[in-house]
């Protein structure tokens, strides 16, 4: 367990990762921390792979693991990870915030969090590897839509039980939904969900996707495909082989080649775990 100051000093650091100062919680200050922490975390499973085998790692890593995995190899994570730590600095820096659950084909394998601020909800979530660059209201009369490239989320008015249900569509055709259910919990009640993530047959240990944003323009490696979108231009690249794989994985997300061969090393077979 860290003192209260180890941990100041750890939030302190990731602030400068993210290249933002302390500002008093409100709307935009919450818009520029949710923007730079996609800009400048990764949605990636590289982490999750290596630790399990150089650590036997089986949940998600501490803050003090999370951070220095940022600063030393530029990794991120993948949602429980990159969520629940981004809901830990929002609640350092005071703003009013709650762990949440989001169920998917099953019972909440996805987290969020949600912030009450100026008298309003909103869902955040920085860990779907998704381009939620501002909050997403949770009072809605209407649905809630945002476009990016040939990707489309649509998030729906609450239904009579207070959930709130968001839809994933790529090239118009419905691919993933997550229903947030609006109750404050603790990490331990994932324990669980994050532990089977790690088993030898889950999704994000046989696949590989590594996820980030700009305002106009995202860069995804999955599997052996790059997907870069830059102000309407989309582009895919297939990659040869596992070296191409490693070579391009340092060089959009810099993150080392020995680093990702060690995760590559666990994988048998690539699976679809994005499209």
């Amino acid at each position: 367990m860290h003192s209260l100051e180890s941990e100041s000093s750890l939030f302190k650091e990731y602030l400068q990762i993210l290249d933002v100062s302390v500002k008093k919680p409100s709307i935009d200050a919450l818009k520029e921390l949710i923007s730079s922490h996609l800009a400048h975390i990764p949605f990636e499973n590289i982490s999750k792979i290596y630790y399990k085998k150089k650590l036997n790692l089986l949940y998600i890593p501490t803050l003090e693991l999370y951070v220095e995995g940022i600063r030393k190899y530029n990794f991120g994570g993948t949602c429980y990870s990159n969520n629940f730590y981004f809901n830990r600095l929002l609640k350092y820096l005071g703003y009013n915030i709650v762990l949440c659950g989001a169920d998917m084909k099953n019972p909440d394998v996805h987290i969020v969090s949600i912030v009450t601020i100026e008298n309003q909800e909103f869902i955040i979530d920085v860990g779907y590897a998704a381009p939620f660059f501002e909050p997403l209201p949770r009072n809605l009369s209407t649905e809630y839509q945002i476009n990016f490239g040939i990707d489309k989320y649509i998030l729906l008015p609450k239904d009579c039980n207070g959930f709130s249900r968001l839809n994933f569509y790529r090239n118009n055709i419905l691919k993933h939904s997550y229903v947030v259910k609006p109750y404050s919990r603790s990490i331990s009640e994932f324990d669980h969900v994050i532990k089977a993530s790690f088993d030898i047959t889950a999704t994000f240990m046989n696949a590989i996707l590594l996820v980030l944003f700009g305002k106009n323009s995202s860069k995804v490696i999955h599997n052996f495909s790059i997907i870069e979108f830059e102000n309407n231009n989309y582009k895919k690249t297939i990659l040869p082989d596992e070296n191409e794989l490693m070579k391009e994985i340092e060089n959009k997300f810099r993150i080392p080649k020995e680093i990702t061969g060690e995760s590559l090393s666990q994988i048998s077979n690539y699976n679809d775990a994005w499209n």
